[in-house]
């Protein structure tokens, strides 16, 4: 690996001896090579063509089978200033893009959007689902399935079909126990791969699973990825929804409508004695819809079939179709497509990211 790195370092040079001194991160995984350069933002265009030569130049390097180079800018950031959208305008075949979002890990968002996507489909709209979580991708383990994506006659990567969605994530690019030990810019890297290198095909609906918090992936992906809106998972707890709160800041500053918020293991009913209890709190992301003056989608108890089933790689939308989860996801399925008014003329949505 390490001679690799050291050979692209040396073909930078032989390209412009500048070039080194822009490298913010390279990374060599999986016979592929992620590379960052750092530029001003007014040299974005100038470096969009050098960017291809470098990756021509790559690519040549033996045992390599694809590189990507990102680039990024920085610039001082104000936390009270609105964030503005990138240009984007629409591209064909996706019509709607839907974000999944919770500021907190642990609240049951990867399981809300597998379950949302199934939902959304039954209620007969044609559905992808992207897992943006780079470093914890769930999406394989929820669906039962690892097998490695294929490619097309075009060379775009094919997306993986299960359960009648299309299914793109890194987990299925590399080994289950593989750790990403990558910057920002590579992850921002891979997710851009991930939408623009894929051929979706014709989707009504393509819903983004993103990664916890709010940082460079979310950030990205609100100002240059045309959303129809976003969809806030969060538990009852106080902790979880001061995570959440910054979450829907961040999609209020760049203009993304929020379609709501989703109350996961909102209770839990005892199999046996049929005791409920209120383990992370009661109804706090319902107080926090209210406050935050956005819509309340529904509520999603706890339920043992429901981890059983996520567990089992077979999704409770399809394992256990007359449960009260299944109904409440489509139910939150009709609430969002409706609130995103699917029948609408409006342009179809371009996903673009340099």
């Amino acid at each position: 690996m390490s001679d690799i790195k050291t050979l692209a370092i040396e073909k930078l040079k032989e390209l412009n001896p500048e070039y080194p001194k822009l490298i913010e991160d390279i990374v060599v995984a999986n016979k592929k090579i992620y590379l960052s350069l750092k530029t001003d933002k007014a040299k974005v265009d100038k470096f969009t063509k050098i960017k291809l030569q470098i990756e021509k130049e790559l690519a040549a390097i033996d045992g390599i089978d694809s590189v990507s180079v990102s680039l990024t800018s920085h610039s001082d950031a104000t936390q009270d200033k609105a964030i503005p959208q990138e240009n984007i305008s629409g591209v064909s075949e996706v019509r709607n893009i839907i974000s999944v979002a919770s500021g907190k890990g642990g609240v049951g968002k990867s399981t809300t959007s597998i379950n949302l996507a199934i939902a959304i489909n039954q209620l007969g709209f044609s559905v992808g689902l992207l897992d943006a979580d780079v470093y914890g991708p769930s999406i394989p383990k929820l669906v039962g399935d690892r097998q490695k994506p294929k490619k097309s006659k075009a060379g775009k990567i094919l997306p993986i079909q299960k359960y009648n969605i299309s299914l793109m994530s890194i987990g299925f690019l590399v080994p289950e126990d593989s750790p990403m030990i990558w910057r920002g810019p590579m992850v921002i890297s891979a997710v851009n791969q991930m939408l623009n290198d894929v051929e979706w095909g014709k989707l009504d609906y393509l819903v983004v699973d993103m990664p916890p918090g709010t940082g460079d992936v979310q950030l990205t992906m609100a100002q240059r990825v045309p959303m129809s809106g976003a969809v806030i998972v969060s538990t009852p707890q106080d902790l979880a929804l001061i995570d959440a709160r910054k979450g829907i800041e961040m999609f209020k500053k760049v203009n993304i409508p929020i379609l709501g918020i989703i109350e996961n293991m909102s209770t839990f009913i005892c199999p046996n004695c049929k005791n409920e209890s209120h383990i992370f709190g009661f109804e706090g992301a319902k107080l926090e819809a209210k406050n935050q003056k956005v819509d309340f989608l529904g509520d999603i108890p706890l339920e043992i079939d429901l981890r059983e089933c996520s567990d089992n790689g077979k999704p409770i939308m399809l394992s256990k179709t007359d449960s009260v989860v299944s109904k409440k996801f489509l139910e939150i399925a009709r609430s969002v497509t409706t609130k995103v008014g699917d029948e609408s003329n409006s342009s179809k949505p371009n996903i673009i990211i340099n």
